[in-house]
């Protein structure tokens, strides 16, 4: 909103910079619950402007990726709270409080502050009571709230209640409770028909074509998730075989791109907890009926399906939407980290060279296997708009290592970005992640010029 340049700003648009500030004021508010027992960065969060930001002007060290951890008492769960004193909560406010109140806050000033109780975790965060009985009010109706439930769900979905709202999330099940059974019956029954139809039949009715596809699906089923060992399992393999070829057989424009077998697995672990409990490493699909197997393979063909059909030009020839990300995210890195940017591209370091396998994967061969559910749970979340927030999410990820990438020259950063430090990672690291993505998206997502080049 502009003043009146000659003059003194009219009534208009001094409303107008009240309404600003005042929106602002209420966003600010608004992230910080949306972020409650997530560490963001304080500079991002609480950079102020009134005017629309133009990163093309902005300093890079105004934005530096440097995370201030901060933390919410709200994400506890109930056990978390017993034995906590009251000075210990105050803490964390008061560190929340001193940030809000000071966005020029210096690293060197922040450490001075009250130190933020460890215990104060975002692991509890998908499962403490209050966002727990949030989610089962929401399911509990005769038809879902999917906005709601997206929002609910951005933050961490409870681990028993994922395969539900995975389907939800996804359009697979539909809102109305009095639909859903009979919907998803439907749907299991139809793709009992196309394995019938496409996989469980002699290589003498193949093309030439679907036999090479075949094959290749074969070859990679084996390769997927190698440190997981349930995934070593024939059986499981020969599940995974069935969708993928099904999934490809029904989708010729890009029939099997390799990567898509990695698509799968989040969906075939979740639906799988229906029937397997406790550990991944000690479950045995052998112990599931043949109707329980077909049903998870249904359910995860069916969400394998919604989901790219948000990203089809992902893995149709050339994978043109790919590209179109990874330059996207080239552009943002470039925005938000100058001197990172610089450095790759003075070490002739290619985005693509890295980046492509990100999004081709979703992450999954990046970070450990059980942190890959949470992370998808913002995924889905994110319903349509998933591609363009993979840009932010994959833009905070790379630049959690943005002073080590500043030290290595092109073999060095090939190889660490090949093989990243995440083996150790906690659901801490990957909500820093997010929640840095998250802030970003608000800031950068409405300026029109911050991914394009100047």
């Amino acid at each position: 909103m502009k003043n009146n340049i000659e003059g003194e700003p009219s009534k208009k648009d001094t409303n107008s910079s009240s309404n600003l500030d005042s929106r602002f004021n209420q966003t600010l508010r608004n992230v910080q619950g949306l972020l409650k027992g997530r560490t963001f960065p304080g500079k991002v969060l609480l950079t102020r402007r009134t005017e629309p930001l133009d990163i093309t002007t902005t300093s890079s060290s105004e934005y530096s990726p440097n995370i201030y951890k901060s933390y919410s008492e709200d994400n506890l769960g109930p056990g978390d709270i017993v034995g906590r004193s009251s000075e210990e909560i105050q803490s964390s406010r008061t560190t929340i409080d001193a940030m809000a109140n000071n966005p020029k806050l210096s690293k060197s000033q922040s450490e001075k502050l009250p130190e933020v109780p460890r215990s104060l975790s975002s692991g509890a965060r998908a499962t403490d009571s209050a966002r727990v009985m949030k989610f089962s009010k929401e399911l509990s109706g005769s038809t879902v709230i999917l906005e709601t439930l997206r929002e609910l769900a951005w933050s961490g979905i409870p681990p028993y209640m994922r395969p539900n709202i995975w389907r939800l999330l996804l359009g697979y099940a539909p809102p109305n409770s009095d639909r859903r059974e009979s919907v998803l019956a439907r749907k299991r029954l139809e793709y009992l028909d196309c394995v019938a139809q496409y996989y469980d039949i002699p290589d003498t009715e193949r093309s030439e074509d679907e036999i090479s596809m075949l094959r290749q699906i074969a070859v990679d089923c084996p390769r997927t998730v190698p440190d997981v060992t349930f995934f070593q399992q024939i059986e499981v393999q020969k599940s995974l075989e069935r969708i993928l070829y099904t999934w490809a057989i029904r989708h010729p424009a890009s029939g099997y791109v390799q990567g898509i077998n990695d698509l799968v697995t989040p969906f075939l672990v979740v639906f799988l907890s229906e029937y397997l409990h406790g550990s991944i490493e000690n479950w045995s699909i052998l112990d599931l009926t043949p109707e329980n197997i077909s049903n998870v393979e249904a359910d995860c063909y069916w969400c394998l399906s919604k989901l790219l059909d948000g990203m089809q030009d992902h893995y149709t020839f050339a994978q043109p939407g790919i590209q179109r990300l990874v330059f996207k995210l080239k552009e943002l890195v470039r925005r938000i980290d100058e001197p990172v940017s610089k450095h790759m591209e003075e070490q002739g370091l290619e985005f693509l060279q890295f980046a492509f396998r990100w999004f081709n994967c979703l992450l999954i061969r990046e970070i450990p296997f059980h942190l890959v559910t949470r992370l998808w749970d913002t995924y889905l979340a994110e319903g349509d708009a998933l591609p363009e927030f993979l840009v932010y999410i994959f833009a905070s990820f790379l630049l959690t290592w943005s002073d080590k990438l500043q030290k290595l020259d092109f073999q060095e950063m090939v190889m660490f970005l090949q093989h990243l430090p995440t083996h150790n990672w906690t659901h801490q690291e990957l909500e820093m992640v997010l929640s840095r993505a998250f802030m970003w998206h608000t800031m950068f997502n409405s300026s029109p010029s911050h991914l394009t080049s100047s």
